[in-house]
């Protein structure tokens, strides 16, 4: 097949849809298909030239003589590339693939963040992947049709982005040590996670907080820190273009999300070994294999992810049985997994 895959950009900056993109691009390449991407560029060309992925640069600035440009360009690109499929991840590419698509290519879109009022667009392609059972179901809701809907789940084990687990470096963190990896937003729960800390870290002394990852609303939970009376335990550590050191040299690992479709850092907390904690909302569940490999706390409940930190703290035993437990059943978690079912949906498609 001849496969495009459009987006924004291609920044290593820890974006989980760049990441899902890029993974695939490079599998489907390996497998022997012609693949390009299209996009405003970023770190992530030199991995896919190796890969032996096409990119194309594409601005899809929303404003009106970037997107004038933005649709001469794209209708160039496909006419000399010819796609078989053209794969949307994002809001601008999926309305660009459609207005050109005619009968040229088959059009399918992933929704990774289907609580984005926007997200509807990508209903526009003749099929639409969600990340999760969850946002399958939440799609269905807002008026997607169920013929469209097909569900791959999220996988990051294998991907070509990254080194093998066994391959990082553990870091000197101070132990015990809980550390969330996720952008600053507050949708992430950190608020809640700064909060449970705060409150229980006079119990435990010893316990530290690391918070990986950048973002808006970053010194909004440096002042909350700040505040406490244990800022110098509770470390912002910023973007790591490595998390696994991370993951790989704390305890727990906690992911307090208000919303997060199916983030693909619990597959690499799981492959790291470390006790999970995640919030019941959206994919986090069925990433944590419905509450097997992870521990479940409500969403905005900063006393209910207290009270787990607790029993994990207190208890050796417990803490070393949630780490067994993460680090169950990664199979289903492979990038390969992911690259396979994707191109089933492709194939069904085609041959329709």
């Amino acid at each position: 097949m001849r496969i495009i895959h459009i987006l924004n950009h291609v920044q290593e900056i820890g974006n989980g849809i760049v990441n899902v993109a890029v993974d695939l691009a490079c599998l489907q390449a390996k497998s022997g298909h012609e693949v390009a991407v299209i996009s405003a560029g970023g770190e992530y060309e030199t991995l896919l030239s190796i890969c032996g992925v096409k990119h194309y640069q594409l601005d899809q600035t929303r404003k009106p003589i970037s997107m004038m440009k933005a649709v001469i360009r794209y209708r160039a690109i496909a006419a000399e590339f010819q796609p078989d499929i053209v794969h949307a991840h994002m809001m601008t590419g999926v309305i660009l693939a459609r207005i050109f698509k005619g009968h040229n290519y088959a059009l399918v879109s992933t929704v990774h963040n289907e609580f984005q009022r926007a997200s509807l667009l990508m209903g526009l392609a003749d099929r639409v992947i969600a990340v999760s059972k969850a946002v399958r179901d939440s799609m269905a809701k807002r008026g997607i049709s169920e013929n469209k809907l097909r569900v791959v789940c999220n996988g990051t084990l294998g991907s070509p982005r990254t080194h093998p687990i066994q391959d990082y470096q553990p870091l000197p963190l101070q132990r015990p040590a809980i550390a969330t990896v996720a952008g600053m937003y507050q949708r992430k729960g950190i608020t809640e996670l700064i909060a449970a800390f705060a409150q229980i870290a006079s119990d435990f002394p010893q316990t530290h907080l690391y918070l990986v990852g950048n973002g808006p609303d970053k010194q909004l939970f440096e002042a909350q820190a700040q505040a406490t009376s244990v800022k110098e335990r509770i470390h912002f550590e910023g973007f790591q273009p490595q998390p696994q050191r991370y993951l790989i040299s704390s305890d727990i690992f906690v992911l307090a999300s208000h919303r997060d479709p199916c983030p693909l850092v619990l597959s690499e907390a799981r492959e790291a070994g470390t006790a999970i904690v995640g919030t019941q909302v959206d994919g986090i569940p069925e990433a944590l294999d419905n509450g097997q490999a992870g521990l479940l706390v409500p969403a905005k409940d900063s006393n209910a992810l207290a009270g787990v930190l607790v029993q994990l703290l207190s208890n050796d035993d417990m803490l070393h049985e949630w780490k067994h437990r993460a680090n169950q059943n990664l199979e289903w978690l492979s990038v390969a997994r992911v690259h396979q079912e994707t191109l089933a949906v492709y194939r069904q498609l085609i041959t329709e």
